[in-house]
């Protein structure tokens, strides 16, 4: 009978204890903006604790196609290594941790990572969309 109190009270205390364990943090990404003008890429948390993360992506544009790059950076200030006659960011020279694309107009992707402190840059690299300001930076604490 005591051994099925302990099993029972062991059982509580650890589902009270997994919501919080193995849940990931969420964070939603907006990707606006039309060819010949301003975009962005906005995120609504730029600080979070280090664990799993999934980045939920909405295109919010009305008739461009829109993607989202997570890279993560050696230091806060790194510029990420622009091929300025292709107008797009050279993914071979990051680390790259995944990516959402080919997002059309008005849809939806996700993407889950695990990340560790640091500093990352999200982006949208699509030829002249970094340019256009598609970037955004997020910092990892422990």
């Amino acid at each position: 009978m005591m051994r099925r109190h302990f099993l029972a009270l062991g059982t509580i205390a650890f589902m009270s204890l997994a919501p919080q364990a193995f849940a990931a943090t969420a964070i939603n990404v907006i990707e606006d903006g039309e060819g010949g003008g301003t975009m962005s890429l906005k995120l609504d948390q730029s600080i979070i604790k280090a664990g799993e993360v999934v980045f939920s992506v909405h295109n919010a544009a009305m008739t461009e196609e829109h993607e989202m790059v997570l890279v993560k950076l050696k230091s806060a200030g790194q510029k990420l290594p622009l091929m300025e006659s292709r107008h797009r960011i050279d993914e071979k020279q990051l680390k790259n941790l995944g990516e959402v694309a080919d997002l059309k107009p008005g849809a939806n992707g996700s993407l889950k990572a695990r990340l560790s402190p640091g500093h990352y840059m999200l982006f949208c690299n699509i030829m002249g969309h970094y340019e256009a300001g598609m970037h955004e930076t997020l910092t990892v604490t422990k």
